[in-house]
């Protein structure tokens, strides 16, 4: 069986194209398939006045608002394009998990064959509707959802024109990092068994030894997060869990 590795970079570029470069070939180098961003746009996430919530300014400047600290970590078209192409160069997958409708857009005319979906858009009903349009290959992952959003999700996709055959549907704990006693991997199975549709592994916890047990259990995807420098871990952790995605 072959298991796709995904290396999630998310945001740990910080904003600076040339840390994202540098992650596209540390990715490249431990040789995962694909490496994976964050594309979104700040003010169609959260309004200029939206407060920080309480564990965001424990690790970040009380004086800087939501939508500041968003719009730093922002990659442009221009980004995306330099990013692509260093992804051919390094023989890695470029990969990126649109947050709205506008970076749906931007990604698709850049030409991507694959969106990720993450955990925090799965009941947004437009959201998934522009994206069943499309017929892509599409990794919906769990995150802190219901089985029965999963299950609406996976039929918006289908109804709205995604052909079954292309949807990956990934176990995911959305705590971080998640202890092993919370990891839960015979949800896999109840996934695969209730939607008929492949099931992978995004991982939280600190390691290596959970994905080797998710691949045994029929993982056809693992997501693992990557970054430069472990001392930043725990302060993009606290901030992006707006996101829906560490970067563990």
């Amino acid at each position: 069986m072959s298991v796709f590795i995904i290396a999630e970079a998310g945001v740990n570029h910080n904003g600076r194209l040339e840390t994202a470069l540098k992650l596209v070939e540390k990715a490249a180098w431990t040789g995962a398939d694909a490496v994976k961003f964050q594309t979104f746009k700040a003010g169609n996430l959260v309004s200029k006045h939206a407060a920080k919530a309480d564990y965001q300014l424990e690790t970040t400047d009380s004086d800087e608002s939501q939508y500041e600290m968003l719009k730093s970590l922002e990659l442009t078209k221009k980004d995306h394009i330099e990013i692509i192409k260093h992804c051919k160069k390094n023989n890695i997958k470029f990969l990126s998990s649109p947050f709205d409708l506008e970076s749906v857009d931007l990604l698709t005319e850049l030409g991507l064959d694959t969106i990720k979906i993450p955990s925090g858009e799965i009941t947004n009903l437009p959201y998934l509707r522009k994206i069943g349009v499309l017929n892509k290959n599409v990794i919906l992952s769990t995150g802190m959802s219901y089985l029965e959003e999963v299950k609406d999700a996976v039929n918006v996709l289908i109804n709205s024109g995604t052909e079954k055959k292309k949807i990956t549907v990934l176990h995911c704990n959305s705590e971080y990092p998640t202890p092993y006693e919370d990891v839960n991997l015979k949800a896999m199975h109840t996934i695969r068994e209730i939607l008929n549709v492949p099931v992978g592994f995004s991982d939280h916890t600190l390691g290596i030894e959970v994905p080797f047990a998710a691949v045994a259990l029929g993982a056809v995807i693992i997501e693992k997060h990557l970054t430069l420098n472990r001392h930043i871990i725990e302060f993009y952790n606290q901030t992006y869990k707006i996101f829906g995605e560490s970067v563990r």
